[in-house]
């Protein structure tokens, strides 16, 4: 009932403007932030792993600085849900989209880290572009059909759980369309390497040089960043990886992780700090979310 009730509320809020709706997805990490200690917990313990350099206040504010926009970014998603193309396309525009055109037709893959607006990037994308994404599914049913109905809502696009294997992925890909990545999660040990993200051991699983090689596809990076002042969002498509990939599956997933590192550093309260990143741990090593 919980999450018919928040999308319900959800679809009030995108008749609001946008500087409203940030503002009050602010207010909406906030009180996340105050009263969600599971998430809060997880996320601290992400920030420590991955800056332990940085002062426990600063950490302390970029913490802060992450549910505001995590907040937003839920809230504004209901423009993604609901909203007309025309509104969909003021809000998240495109940058780089030369990258794409330079490959002439070539099949590619769009590797999209989870950063908050990731949601409204995926939605957008599918108004232009062909293909398949893969999705994770939701322990709410009825949330997880919303969802998937929301994702596909424009006719470019068609989800596809993990759980569906690779067959209709490749299917789309030899039909040339795109395929939406985000291989970025910790999804357990299988079909992963352990590779450093931020100097720690992750498992990460190699999904993204598999395919490519497979499928001989161009591997694309497609990040969305979150504007100040409730100006929206901006999807920058970065150029095609070259010598990708290389000799190594290891190599190259560590390759891709050492990207989304980059793009993390230069703004860091935007990553999704809320996922258990390292919850598969070498063998012998303690769980970094064990309460003390």
């Amino acid at each position: 009932m919980s999450g018919r009730i928040g999308i319900f509320v959800l679809w009030l809020l995108h008749f609001l403007p946008l500087p409203w709706l940030a503002l009050i997805g602010r207010g909406v990490g906030m009180t996340a932030l105050a009263v969600v200690g599971k998430r809060r917990r997880i996320a601290a313990a992400n920030l420590a792993l991955c800056f332990p350099d940085m002062a426990p206040a600063q950490r302390a504010r970029l913490l802060r600085q992450h549910f505001q926009c995590f907040g937003r970014a839920l809230v504004e998603s209901s423009i993604a849900w609901w909203g007309s193309p025309e509104r969909l396309r003021r809000i998240v525009r495109i940058e780089g989209q030369e990258h794409v055109d330079a490959m002439k037709g070539e099949r590619f893959i769009a590797l999209v880290p989870h950063f908050v607006g990731i949601e409204l990037e995926g939605i957008r994308m599918t108004m232009d572009y062909r293909g398949v994404a893969v999705y994770v599914r939701q322990r709410d049913p009825y949330v997880d059909a919303f969802l998937k109905r929301k994702r596909e809502r424009f006719t470019g696009t068609r989800m596809v759980a993990r759980q569906e294997g690779v067959k209709p992925i490749l299917r789309a890909l030899q039909e040339g369309q795109a395929l939406q990545l985000s291989p970025d999660m910790d999804l357990g040990p299988k079909d992963a390497v352990f590779v450093p993200f931020f100097g720690v051991p992750a498992a990460t699983v190699t999904a993204l040089p598999r395919m490519a090689r497979l499928m001989r596809a161009r591997i694309v990076p497609l990040v969305i960043r979150q504007l100040e002042g409730g100006r929206g969002y901006v999807a920058r498509f970065y150029p095609a990886w070259e010598d990708y990939p290389g000799d190594s599956v290891e190599e190259d997933t560590r390759r891709m992780n050492a990207f989304i590192e980059e793009r993390i550093r230069e703004m860091p309260e935007q990553y999704l700090w809320t996922h258990r990143r390292f919850k598969t741990r070498p063998p012998g090593e303690p769980s970094p979310y064990a309460r003390r």
